[in-house]
C-alpha cells in the first residue's frame, strides 16, 4: 500500500479526471475561478458529474475506465467493488468534502487505491464557531442581550451574573480530531484553562497542543464549558448521557458541533429545562428535532441548523483543498492529507 510519504505512480501530466457528487454540491463548492483552476491540472469534462456508476449516456462509461482520479464530494455514490470494475485505471479518489465513509469502501484500499480528504479545511469554519461559542459563553452573550431586550433599560450584569467572563475560565474539549486541535489552537491566545479528553492522545501531544490531558468525567467536573469534537462511533453513542451530564457544574455550558448521537437529547432536555445547564447545538439527535421539542424555545439554547461547517463561501476552500491536492499527484508529490484506513476505525 502507498504510504503517507510516497507519491502514487501516475501516468499522466494532467490526470484524467472525473467528477462525483451530486449537481447541487459540484455547483455550490466548485465556482467557474475554480472549474478554470482545476481544467488546469488535470483532464476532465467539467460539465459531466457522475451520480450513478453504473449510468449509461453521455460517454460516462468511456470516462470511467479511463479514469485516474475520481474527485468526489457530498452526494457521490459508494466506490464498491462494481464500481471500481468500471474505473480500472483508477489511482485516487480527492474527495473536496469531509469524512469519506460514507462513499469509500474495502474495495478501495484493497486494489490500493489512495484517498485523500479535505477534512482540514472543513475544520476550519467548525473551529471558528468553537470559538465564538465558548468565548460568547463565558460573557453570557445570549443571556445579557435577553435581559436587556426584555428590560429596555441598563442591566446590571454583575448582580445577574456574578461569574461572568473569559478570564481563568476552563474550557474542556471533548476529542483531538482536526476540529478539536484547531479549536485548541485558537484558545492559545485567551487567559483560559483548557482540558482535553482523547483516548489516543499522548502526553508529548497534549503539551504541543498547551492543553492538560483529563479523563472524561473529571473534565466534565471541571469545565465551566465542554465542547464536544468526537467521531461518531458505537463507543461513543450517548457518551453524555445522564450520569455525564450530571458531573457538570451549574450553570456550565455544553457545546455539540460534532454529532448529535453523542449526547442522550432526553437527558439534556432535562438538565436544560431545569435551567442547569446552558447548551450550543449545531447537531442534535434526531438532526431535525420534532417541531414540539423545547429545544427551539428554551433561553439557555442556541440552536443552530447545521451551519458550523463550510457554508456558502466557505465551500470554495473545500474547492481549493482538492484542487491543491490534485496538482500534487499530477506533479507527482505525496498528497498532504491522505486518509489512513487503519484510523478510520476510531475517526470521522
Amino acid at each position: 500500500m502507498t504510504t503517507a510519504t510516497t507519491p502514487v505512480q501516475r501516468t499522466a501530466t494532467r490526470p484524467r479526471t472525473v467528477l462525483a457528487m451530486s449537481e447541487e454540491t459540484k455547483a455550490a463548492v466548485f465556482g467557474p475561478d475554480a472549474l478554470r483552476r482545476l481544467e488546469g491540472v488535470a483532464e476532465l469534462d467539467p460539465t459531466l458529474v457522475v451520480t450513478d456508476f453504473s449510468r449509461e449516456g453521455d460517454g460516462v462509461q468511456g470516462r470511467l475506465r479511463e479514469a485516474e482520479v475520481l474527485l468526489t464530494g457530498w452526494g457521490c455514490p459508494r466506490v464498491d467493488h462494481d464500481a471500481l470494475l468500471r474505473m480500472p485505471r483508477l489511482k485516487a479518489v480527492v474527495h473536496a468534502a469531509g469524512s469519506v465513509k460514507h462513499h469509500i469502501t474495502d474495495a478501495c484500499w484493497q486494489r490500493g487505491i489512495v484517498v485523500t480528504t479535505a477534512a482540514s479545511a472543513n475544520a476550519l469554519p467548525v473551529a471558528e464557531y468553537t470559538l465564538a461559542a465558548i468565548l460568547f459563553a463565558n460573557k453570557r452573550v445570549l443571556d445579557g442581550a435577553r435581559a436587556y431586550r426584555e428590560s429596555r433599560r441598563h442591566v446590571s450584569l454583575l448582580s445577574l451574573f456574578p461569574g461572568v467572563g473569559n478570564y481563568r475560565r476552563t474550557v474542556g474539549l471533548v476529542g483531538a480530531s482536526r476540529i478539536g486541535r484547531r479549536v485548541a489552537e485558537l484558545l492559545k491566545p485567551f487567559d483560559l484553562r483548557v482540558l482535553m479528553y482523547d483516548p489516543y492522545l499522548g502526553a508529548d501531544e497534549a503539551r504541543a497542543l498547551g492543553v492538560e490531558l483529563s479523563d472524561l468525567d473529571a473534565l466534565c467536573l471541571r469545565s465551566d464549558v465542554v465542547s464536544l469534537h468526537a467521531p461518531e462511533l458505537p463507543g461513543t453513542r450517548h457518551l453524555f448521557d445522564a450520569a455525564r451530564l450530571s458531573l457538570m457544574p451549574d450553570g456550565a455550558t455544553l457545546i455539540n458541533t460534532a454529532r448529535g448521537s453523542l449526547v442522550d437529547t432526553d437527558a439534556l432536555t432535562k438538565e436544560l429545562r431545569a435551567g442547569r445547564l446552558h447548551a450550543v447545538l449545531d447537531h442534535t439527535e434526531p438532526e431535525v428535532l420534532p417541531a414540539d421539542s423545547p429545544l427551539y424555545e428554551l433561553p439557555n439554547v442556541l440552536l443552530t441548523p447545521h451551519l458550523a461547517g463550510s457554508i456558502g463561501g466557505e465551500l470554495h476552500r473545500l474547492a481549493d483543498a482538492a484542487i491543491d491536492e490534485i496538482q500534487r499527484y499530477a506533479t507527482g508529490l505525496p498528497f498532504h492529507h491522505r486518509v489512513d484506513p487503519d484510523s478510520l476505525a476510531h475517526s470521522a
